[in-house]
C-alpha cells in the first residue's frame, strides 16, 4: 500500500479501457462495459449512501459508525498517542467483547511511531508494529496497547485458524542505520496473551520480501502469501509446514526459533492449458481459470538477491500490486490492485480478485475492474486492496486508488455496491473485517488514522 502515490499517477496516465466491474466463478453475473457509469440499483446492497453531516463516513440509511481510535488523539494505556497509519486489522472475540489487532504501516516519517515498549521491540531503529484495541460487544473502546514494536512498514497480514494475527512487513529494508536488523518478514501477534508477544521473533521461514497479506488453510496450515513489489512484479507464495507440524498459539514462533528455513516455500506458476502464464494481468475475462504448479524458492532469506529476482520469467507467474488476501469458501482470495502497460504489465485493469482452490490446484479470476477514466466522480470503483469475506455473502474490498474512496461490497450474484464512502479526504480504506457475530464491520481510514466500527441493519445482500 506504500505505492499509492505512484498508483494515482499511473491512473492519470493510464489508458481508459473497459469500464466497470465484472464477476464470475462464485460470482455468476457479468456486468456490462457501462457498469461503472451506471447508478447502483436501489435493490443492490443496502441502498444509497447518505452524506455524513460530520464529513467523515457516508453510510446507507440506518447504519452508523463510531471512532474506535484516532492517530495522535486517542491514547495508549502507556500514555503515548495512538500510532499513525492504521492498516491491516482483524478482530478476535473475548469475554468482554472483542480485541482488534491493528497494523501500523510506519516507514519512517509518520508523526506517531509505535512506542518502543520494553520486551516488545524487534529493532529499535524501526517505528512500525501493532497495537491491540479492546472493545466491548458494541465496539466501544476500552483500552489500546502495544503488542509489537520495532518492525517496519506493517501493511496487511491475516488471521490464523488458532486465533492469532500474522502481521506483514512490506519492505526489503536491510540492516543499514538506523535499522539494526534486516526487515521484510512476518511476525505472529497474540490478541490476548501479552507474554506471548514478548521477545518478537521473525518468521524467517516465510521468506524475506515485501510481504503484503497472508491466508492460512485451516486444514493443512499451509500459508499463502502475497508480495507487493515491482521491477519485477511480485509473486504469490505457498508455505507448506514441515512434517509433524501442528499449528497453534506459539507454534510458528517456536518453529522459527529452531530454523530459518523450516517447511517449503514455493512461488506460483500458472498455466493456460500447456501455455505458461507470465503475468496475471493477461486474464481479462471473469471465469478465467489457470492450473497451478509450485516452484521452490532457491534462497528464501534473499541474502544477495530479492526472492522474486531468483526466477526467470518462464518459471513463475507475477502480478503488479498483489495486495490483500483472505481465507474463505475453502480457498484463498487474493487481490491485484491494478496493472498498466507502462509498468510492464501485459494488459491494463483497475483491479482483480482471484481465488485459489487448493483442492483443484487452480486459480480463478473472480472479479475484474476495468480502468476507471474518472475516479473523481462518485459511482465507479477502482483499486481494490484489502479484502474480507462477508458473513452476508460475497466479499468486501477496500479501495486504494484515485479520487473517491469506498468500501465496496460484491454480492454472491455479482452485483457491486458502495457500502461506505470516505467523506473526509481521499485516503485509502484499510483493514475491513467483521466481528465474529457479524454485527460490526471494522475498517480504517489510513490517513490521518481512523479506526472505525460500523453497525446497522445487516442482512444477506442481493
Amino acid at each position: 500500500m506504500t505505492d499509492a502515490v505512484s498508483r494515482r499517477n499511473a491512473l492519470r496516465l493510464g489508458t481508459a479501457g473497459a469500464l466497470g466491474i465484472a464477476f464470475a466463478g462464485s460470482f455468476e453475473a457479468i456486468a456490462g462495459s457501462g457498469a461503472a457509469a451506471a447508478p447502483v440499483a436501489k435493490s443492490t446492497g443496502y441502498g444509497a449512501l447518505v452524506a455524513d453531516p460530520k464529513g467523515l463516513l457516508a453510510l446507507p440509511k440506518g447504519f452508523k459508525y463510531s471512532i474506535v481510535a484516532e492517530a495522535g488523539k486517542t491514547t495508549l494505556e502507556s500514555g503515548q498517542p495512538t500510532p499513525s497509519d492504521a492498516d491491516g486489522t482483524a478482530s478476535f472475540p473475548s469475554h468482554q467483547g472483542l480485541t482488534l489487532v491493528n497494523n501500523h504501516e510506519i516507514g519512517g516519517d509518520e508523526p506517531y511511531r509505535v512506542p518502543a515498549i520494553e520486551g516488545l521491540v524487534y529493532d529499535p531503529g524501526a517505528g512500525g508494529g501493532t497495537t491491540n484495541i479492546d472493545v466491548d460487544h458494541h465496539g466501544k473502546r476500552i483500552r489500546e496497547y502495544v503488542s509489537l514494536a520495532g518492525t517496519h512498514n506493517n501493511c496487511a497480514g491475516g488471521k490464523t485458524p488458532w486465533g492469532t494475527w500474522l502481521t506483514c512487513e512490506e519492505t526489503e529494508q536491510k540492516a543499514v542505520a538506523p535499522y539494526t536488523k534486516d526487515h521484510g518478514y512476518v511476525f505472529e501477534v497474540d490478541p490476548f496473551d501479552r507474554n506471548a508477544n514478548k521477545n518478537p521473533v521473525a518468521l524467517k521461514f516465510l521468506g524475506r520480501y515485501a510481504h503484503e497479506a497472508v491466508a492460512v488453510d485451516p486444514n493443512t496450515h499451509a500459508i499463502y502469501l502475497t508480495e507487493d513489489a515491482n521491477e519485477p512484479h511480485g509473486l504469490f507464495y505457498r508455505w507448506t509446514p514441515p512434517h509433524g507440524f501442528h499449528g497453534g498459539k506459539g507454534a510458528l514462533k517456536r518453529l522459527a526459533q529452531k530454523s530459518d528455513t523450516a517447511g517449503t516455500l514455493e512461488a506460483l506458476s500458472a498455466f493456460d492449458g500447456k501455455t505458461h502464464v507470465t503475468d496475471l494481468s493477461q486474464a481479462t475475462k471473469p471465469g478465467t481459470r489457470y492450473k497451478v504448479k509450485w516452484v521452490d524458492v532457491p534462497d528464501r532469506l534473499a541474502k544477495d538477491t530479492s526472492v522474486r529476482k531468483q526466477f526467470t520469467t518462464d518459471q513463475v507467474t507475477n502480478s503488479r500490486k498483489l495486495e490483500g488476501a483472505w481465507w474463505g469458501h475453502h480457498g484463498a482470495y487474493f487481490v491485484a490492485s491494478y496493472a498498466r502497460k507502462t509498468d510492464g504489465s501485459v494488459a491494463e485493469h483497475d483491479g482483480q480478485v482471484w481465488f485459489y482452490d487448493p483442492k483443484s490446484q487452480t486459480i480463478t479470476l473472480e472479479t475484474i475492474f476495468g480502468v476507471n477514466p474518472n475516479p473523481d466522480v462518485d459511482g465507479a470503483f477502482d483499486g481494490p486492496d484489502n479484502i474480507t469475506v462477508s458473513p452476508y455473502g460475497g466479499v468486501i474490498v477496500a479501495e486504494d486508488g484515485e479520487g473517491v474512496q469506498h468500501l465496496v461490497g460484491v454480492t454472491d450474484k455479482g452485483a457491486s455496491y458502495a457500502l461506505a464512502r470516505n467523506d473526509f479526504n481521499d485516503s485509502e480504506f484499510t483493514g475491513p473485517n467483521f466481528s465474529a457475530d457479524g454485527s460490526i464491520l471494522f475498517a480504517n481510514i489510513q490517513t490521518p488514522g481512523f479506526v472505525l466500527a460500523i453497525t446497522g441493519p445487516w442482512h444477506r445482500v442481493h
